[in-house]
């Protein structure tokens, strides 16, 4: 029972790391009904974007972490409105090989400066290291952090989305761009809007995911993609919600099949996330929380 409960707070605690990355993907997808290849690539480049504000230019880890947050989500907008807009006019099919494109540069980039030895990133929750114990299970007072950190992003971005007039006109871009175009709404600000949400939640990932490693390089978010991608399949490409649901179904599933499963282990554990994409898009295209897209003849 102690190893059962020790594998589902390690899940719990891998998790949040896949959740605030899905999240990311979850925004953009709802905006413009595209998937950011490079959200993983933004988000490690925002990761070291803080190492260095925290670690080399002495700032506090939190403020290190905001900074950045409002650096990916300026880079975001700018993506959105120079690369992505005027491509996505000509050919939708364009933003895809931007976004490939995007993935490529990023990591090529980061690693003239970074590339050799790993960076350590002081995670700026008291008492991180520290544990409860529940039945000799450790469960980390860091796991605690932050799926405390997650609730508070999702209750402010339900505020933003919900109860303010500036996610009406999001909401309405994301339901239907010529309609909200007739009634007078900026569709391209909303649209850049949703870029910059993306890229702030993406750094908020790389950030965590930097905090929850030992150490951590140019590698940092490739094999966590892969996991919020199959999140966000799960749990639908356009729901918030969905994405967080779906970041902890495929923790546990993860965890436990790595755990209980011999031929799996540690090495074929994103094996897991890519069978849970190809049984969901066959068995459930919208996953659990999307939208069910109407298609008119």
């Amino acid at each position: 029972m102690s190893l059962f409960l020790q594998r589902l707070f390690d899940a719990l605690e891998n998790g949040a790391v896949y959740a605030a990355m899905a999240l990311a993907l979850a925004i953009i997808y709802k905006a413009t009904g595209h998937l950011n290849f490079a959200q993983g690539e933004m988000a490690m480049f925002s990761a070291f974007i803080a190492y260095v504000l925290s670690v080399e230019q002495g700032l506090p880890s939190w403020l290190a972490i905001i900074i950045s947050m409002l650096i990916a989500a300026l880079a975001g907008a700018g993506i959105e409105r120079t690369l992505v807009r005027p491509l996505e006019e000509r050919n939708p099919l364009s933003v895809v090989i931007v976004t490939l494109g995007l993935f490529l540069i990023i990591g090529s980039v980061a690693q003239q400066p970074w590339l050799g030895v790993p960076r350590v990133f002081d995670s700026p929750y008291p008492g991180s290291e520290s544990s409860i114990t529940i039945l000799d299970a450790q469960l980390r007072w860091r796991t605690v952090w932050y799926w405390v950190t997650l609730l508070v992003v999702m209750g402010l971005l339900w505020l933003l989305l919900e109860r303010t007039r500036i996610g009406l006109a999001f909401r309405s871009v994301a339901a239907n761009r010529e309609s909200a175009r007739l009634v007078g709404i900026d569709v391209g600000r909303m649209l850049s809007l949703g870029w910059a949400l993306a890229g702030a939640l993406g750094a908020l990932a790389g950030a965590i995911a930097a905090g929850n490693n030992p150490s951590f390089d140019t590698n940092l978010m490739a094999p966590i993609l892969i996991y919020a991608f199959a999140a966000v399949t799960l749990g639908g490409f356009d729901s918030p919600l969905g994405a967080i649901v779906g970041a902890l179904i495929v923790a546990v599933v993860e965890t436990m099949a790595s755990g209980y499963i011999g031929f799996i282990g540690g090495q074929l554990a994103q094996a897991t996330a890519l069978a849970l994409i190809v049984v969901v898009l066959l068995f459930r295209p919208n996953g659990l929380f999307g939208s069910r897209r109407v298609e008119r003849v």
